[in-house]
This record gives structure tokens, sequence and C-alpha cells, in this order.
């Protein structure tokens, strides 16, 4: 079995696999006609169930050909133009060139002796997002899992931070209604309570209220608590909206708190030339996550936590003798596993690099550029559309709305119509979106994140939900009359 392991004597091996495989995924692309099949977890569960893990087919087209059985042939397709529904984008060919090189040469990004030039390039990329961002001088970060690892990680750097002021008072987290649901558990795995995180209502365009968020703040303060920190979120899942950064800033600097701002979505306007203006006021902020995962372009996973000040990285330190002993710091040695809750680490920032090297920031600015301008286009389209109502204007690529058939005033009737609706596209293959529930009522959600995209298939989209719908309708009155 030796003839299986990567080195001198089989690298025409690993070309021929590597290769066929290849030519099997670029075959699917070129002929996928849908997202999505439509497949159900009952019909798939049987196939993946018959097959004997303990019997090794020894041969690498008839894994493929399994593989094209249980995975290629109903996997669900982001690069197609009616992909719709999360926040996934497709992703750019130099990234997987990247993907490819590094899963090859395997390097692990904790320390210099796993990695070398790798470190060098993860610690150039964060220091190119800290200055995109603007961070100042002596910001830094490290690459992560993705955004809840992110979020997780900077709100152990405030709470560790706050704790440095030697009072046992309490720890308040303070998110918007609408952030996303990472704060929460980060705020459970740290041990802070379930009051702990602190919700403040949004305004009409899902953006946090600032005055509510003053009123809590000097709240905590009158009843003895600590603001741990605030998590400003620049474009929220479910709508794509921009918290206020700037007023939220103030706040923050005045009250002494930390400022999170969760930019997993909105790190895209980093890039964009038109737009970046966007999220002014995130150069206050004591960290920021973003994804380039999902407005990078980047497979995933590429994911990076940053920090204004560096020093406070030490909080999620250990040195280990065998790993990272303290004489490695002395000696200038940079490990980059002294400043990431993980230890083995994939060096997911090439892609971004073979990325940035190929096409340069102006040219994903684009990318982006182009699916915000399509969300605004396809925010007009619902808004002149009678058959629709829509929830917000879009900050970013983000698309909230439900079917309000002409027929039917009952809401929850309206809710199992939508319900229905999404159900039923996903089952027919011919597009998929996602769903979410605003003031209590079944929406439906386009997440725009392929330039490919047009306002002919958005269009499209829309006929198929409301023709679903109606035939719910339609069959629900047959059933009741």
């Amino acid at each position: 079995m030796r003839s299986h392991l990567l080195n001198d004597t089989t690298t025409e091996q690993y070309r021929r696999s590597v290769t066929e495989g290849v030519e099997r995924v670029a075959a699917k692309l070129a002929t996928t006609e849908r997202p999505f099949t439509g497949v159900t977890v009952d019909a798939l569960s049987p196939r993946v169930d018959r097959i004997d893990l303990d019997r090794p087919l020894l041969d690498t087209t008839a894994a493929l050909d399994e593989l094209e059985e249980v995975y290629l042939r109903d996997a669900v397709y982001f690069h197609h133009p009616r992909y719709l529904a999360h926040l996934n984008c497709p992703v750019v060919i130099p990234a997987l060139l990247g993907e490819a090189v590094l899963s090859a040469v395997n390097s692990s990004l904790d320390t210099w002796d796993q990695s070398a030039g790798g470190t060098l390039i993860e610690r150039k990329l964060i220091d190119w997002t800290t200055a995109r961002i603007g961070l100042g001088p002596a910001a830094d970060g490290v690459f992560t899992s993705g955004g809840t690892q992110s979020n997780l990680q900077a709100l152990l750097l405030a709470r560790e931070e706050a704790k440095t002021a030697g009072s046992l008072a309490p720890l308040r987290v303070f998110a918007s209604e609408v952030s996303h649901f990472s704060v929460q558990k980060s705020a459970k795995l740290l041990g802070l309570g379930p009051d702990a995180v602190v919700s403040i209502p949004v305004d009409h365009d899902k953006r946090m209220q600032t005055v509510a968020l003053a009123r809590e703040l000097e709240r905590c303060e009158r009843e003895g608590l600590i603001p741990m920190a605030v998590v400003a979120t620049a474009g929220t899942t479910d709508f794509g909206s921009i918290d206020p950064l700037p007023e939220i800033a103030e706040l923050c600097s005045r009250h002494g708190t930390w400022l999170h701002v969760d930019a997993a979505y909105g790190c895209g306007l980093l890039a964009s030339r038109r737009y970046r203006g966007r999220i002014d006021g995130i150069e206050r902020a004591d960290s920021v996550t973003v994804d380039y995962h999902k407005s990078f372009f980047q497979p995933v996973s590429s994911s990076a936590v940053l920090v204004r000040d560096g020093s406070t990285l030490r909080h999620a330190t250990y040195h280990a003798e065998y790993l990272n002993p303290r004489r490695m710091v002395e000696e200038r040695i940079p490990n980059q596993v002294d400043k990431s809750l993980q230890t083995t680490r994939r060096f997911d920032a090439l892609k971004l690099w073979m990325t940035l090297r190929v096409m340069g920031a102006d040219g994903i600015g684009e990318l982006f550029d182009e699916v915000c301008d399509l969300a605004r286009s396809g925010w007009e389209l619902l808004v002149a559309d009678p058959r629709f109502d829509v929830v917000v204007e879009p900050s970013l690529s983000t698309l909230v709305f439900r079917h309000i058939p002409a027929a039917v005033t009952d809401p929850a009737e309206i809710d199992r119509a939508n319900l229905y609706a999404r159900k039923a596209l996903a089952a027919s293959g011919d597009a998929v979106v996602a769903g979410t529930k605003v003031g209590g009522r079944h929406y439906l959600k386009f997440t725009l994140l392929n330039p490919e995209t047009t306002r002919a298939d958005i269009t499209a989209v829309l006929d198929l939900i409301a023709g679903h719908a109606e035939q719910y309708l339609g069959e629900s009155l047959d059933r009741a009359s």
C-alpha cells in the first residue's frame, strides 16, 4: 500500500489520479443544468448505507464512479446562477489552484518548523487585511476555520481584557436582535451565563438602534455590571444589514467597551472601489471577523479574526515544550499557534494569496460590487411586483421577501404557501432559495453571491415561487371544499 503515499516515487500516479478527479468535476460543472437534483434524504441514504468501507475498491476510477453516485450527481452546486440560498459563493480558479497546492504539500500552520514560507504568507495577508480595515500599526490576527470561530476568539479576548480590571462583576455582551447565533453560542462556551448577551432592537432597516444600545450600556453600569463587548454586524446573515458603525464605536469609546465587528459577510466591501464607504467606522473596532469564503469568492474554509492590538492575542497563547516553548519567542521564531485556538491548521491563506496574485483586490471587489448591484435590481423588481412583500432595501446582496396571494388574507395560510413554495422549488431542482422568519412569519430569502446570476434569473425564480405558492393555495381550497 506504500504505492498510495505521495512522495518522489509516486508523482505520476498523483498526477493521473488528481487529473482524473479534476476532469470528473469539470465535466459535471460543464453539464449541470440545475443547482440541485432535488434528491431526498430517503432516496440518497440507501446508496451511502450499502457501501462497505471495509471492502476497498482498489481502483481510482471505480472509486470516482461510486462518488458520482453518492455525491457528485446530487451535490448542491453553488456555481449555478439559480443557487440563491445561503452565504455560499462560487469560487475563483486561482483559489482552487491554491487549494490543490496546499492539500498536496500539507503544511501545518501552527509552527514555523512545519510551514516556513506558509507562516510568512499568512502573516502578510493578515497585515494586508488589517491595513484595508485601517486598524493601525499594532494590529495582528490569525486565520480561522470560519466566522463562528473568529467570533468566539474575539469574545474570548474581550472577556480576558475585561477581567484584567480586577472586578468580579458579571460581564455583558451587546448584540442586535438579528446578529449571528454564534454570539450567543460563544457566550455559552465562554461560561458567561444565559443572561450575558443583551439583545438590542433594530430599526426598520434591520440595523442596531444606537439609542437602545446607549440605554442598555448605561443600565448595565448602573446595575454594577461590566459591559464586556458590543458586537456590531457588517452584513447580517438574514438581511445583509450593516449596523451604524461610527455611532456604535463612539458609544464603545465612551463606556470603555470592546468593539467587535462581525464582518463575516460584509468584508467583501474591503475590496470594493464603489461601496467601501458602507462600512466606514470599522477601522475603530478592537476586533473584526472576516470570512473570505463568503464575499472574497474563496473555497471553504478561509476566514480570519483581526485585532487592533496584537498583544491581546496573548490570551490565546499556551506554550508547550514539544511545540512552541517560550524560548522561541526570545529567538523571534514566528509560531502562529501562539495566536490561534487551533493547533494543527491548514494553510488556507494560500488560496487568498493566489487569488490576490492572479486577480488582484480590484478583481475581487468588482465581483462583489456586481452582486450588490444585482441585489438592488432584484429589490426594484420585488417592490414593483404586487405578488410579493419585500422587507428591506439591500445594503449588500440579500433580499428577504414573501409571496402575498391576492385572494388569501390568513397569515398562517400565507406562511404555509411560502414554505411549500420553497420546498417545491428545491424538490424540482430548478432553483434553491433560503428561508427565515420576520416578525414570527415565514419569509423567503435570496442570497446573491454569484455574478453570473442575472435579473432574468431572479424574475424566473420569482415566477416559479409564485406558481408553487398559488398551486398550494389552490389545492388547499380544493381540500377544504
